[in-house]
């Protein structure tokens, strides 16, 4: 049943109108926060992970060289130090 009332079909108009218009603000500021958020991150020296990872990667390779080559002196010098 519908209401013959037309400043309750007005108000109804209102409402409907300031829900459509607060449901854009809302948006609109999620949108624009998103975007400074964006902004700001962009301008920080930032790496990808997949960057981050290769660079461990190439240090635990660097590492594990590291360790052989030491491995390799203390023979050398233990040989050395025999004759």
């Amino acid at each position: 049943m519908q209401s013959q009332n037309p400043m309750i079909a007005d108000f109804v108009k209102l409402a409907n109108s300031a829900a459509g218009t607060f449901a854009g603000m809302t948006r609109e500021a999620r949108e624009s926060a998103r975007e400074r958020l964006k902004e700001a991150m962009g301008g920080m020296d930032f790496v990808s992970r997949e960057e981050f990872d290769a660079v461990k990667a190439m240090a635990a390779k660097a590492r594990d060289e590291n360790d052989a080559l030491a491995e390799r002196i203390a023979a050398l010098e233990a040989k050395h130090a025999k004759s």
